[in-house]
């Protein structure tokens, strides 16, 4: 459902995007949200369908044009591939919008229900996990709560509560139904999903390091808190941990939430509480696809106003010297090149190649 057909592709996909060489070690998924809704307002609409790789949303459904609509540049380069790829993705939009609205009212139904705002709901996806190996998942809720879900080793579905028993009932004799849903998640869904990161690969695929800064506070019992702020790294897997002698602590720490950037990154964050006297003795450890080994990061001390200014006035005094010596030697370069012009071209060989005129002789 909303995937173009032509299975005949998928081997030129894979074969494309080796899962040891072009997906590199981190997780990647593929999940399509749904939803349908029994009495829309004028900013809700009654039907919406939306999909995902990773976290960037690359497909969505129109419900006023009924299109399926390309979100990202990278998508665009399936047409090449498959000029029917979204005259197919369209018709299954408009096919499961229609189904939706069948599913509200039976719903009612079953909850003897009347009327009201309700809504009908269905995620799908697969993944490739970081291990090398592959999940899907296919369920459905009614008003927010969990309806029913597939269970595609068994090819039955588990009903959530006694209404959606009935849909049980329908579903599981369905057995080319299942057969082929099984087929979808453990072939098709990571077949295009390896073709979606290799047309998105210079986002999807890309690496960017964590920037790390440990701070600290004071807390009013004494103690103090330590905060490693971990931050502009892509993609989100990250481990972290706060080492004490090496050793990985976990009481007295609290993390925040893992958040994303405007430009895509992520950003979180790790304290522990401590004994100031302990201090020198934690540090923060992260690990993440844009390193190349684990970092151990320690509080330290700021520079203090003084020294700062003290560090400043001998940067400064470092550049007028240079600045003098640089001056010097174009001056004594001008005047080897007026009183001696057989040696002229081996100074200007040296200028032009930026030795000369920083080198002091």
């Amino acid at each position: 459902m909303g995937l173009p057909r032509g299975p005949g592709l998928f081997l030129a996909a894979a074969a494309a995007c080796l899962l040891g060489s072009c997906l590199g070690s981190s997780p990647h998924s593929m999940r399509y949200f749904i939803t349908g809704v029994s009495d829309p307002g004028q900013e809700v609409p009654q039907f919406f369908y939306v999909g995902y790789v990773d976290d960037q949303q690359f497909v969505s459904y129109d419900p006023n044009t009924r299109r399926s609509l390309p979100k990202v540049p990278w998508i665009t380069k399936v047409d090449k591939d498959d000029p029917q790829y979204w005259e197919w993705n369209s018709d299954g939009m408009k096919n499961a919008e229609q189904v939706f609205r069948g599913n509200l009212v039976t719903a009612r139904k079953y909850y003897n229900q009347s009327g009201g705002l309700h809504t009908w709901q269905m995620m799908y996806g697969c993944e490739l996990r970081k291990d090398g190996s592959k999940g899907g998942y296919r369920q459905y809720g009614y008003d927010g709560r969990n309806y029913i879900s597939f269970d595609k080793e068994t090819l039955t579905w588990t009903a959530a509560d006694v209404p959606a028993q009935n849909t049980k009932r329908k579903w599981d004799p369905m057995s080319e139904y299942n057969q082929h849903r099984k087929a979808y998640l453990e072939e098709t869904c990571i077949e295009w999903l390896q073709r979606y990161l290799g047309y998105g690969k210079k986002t999807l695929l890309r690496t960017e390091p964590p920037q790390v800064k440990v701070t600290r506070k004071a807390d009013d019992d004494n103690a103090e808190t330590l905060i490693c702020q971990v931050g502009g790294f892509y993609p989100k897997e990250i481990d972290i941990a706060w080492k004490k002698d090496g050793e990985v602590q976990v009481e007295d720490t609290f993390h925040g939430l893992l958040s994303p950037n405007s430009d895509g990154t992520y950003y979180t964050w790790w304290s522990i509480k401590i004994d100031p006297k302990d201090r020198e003795r934690y540090k923060c450890r992260v690990e993440h696809d844009g390193l190349e080994k684990p970092l151990d990061l320690a509080w330290e001390e700021p520079v203090s106003a003084s020294n700062l200014g003290l560090i400043i006035a001998c940067v400064v005094g470092a550049v007028l010297v240079v600045t003098v010596i640089a001056g010097t030697a174009v001056y004594i370069i001008k005047k080897r090149r007026d009183g001696y012009k057989a040696a002229s071209t081996s100074d200007q060989g040296s200028n032009s190649s930026g030795k000369g005129s920083a080198v002091p002789i």
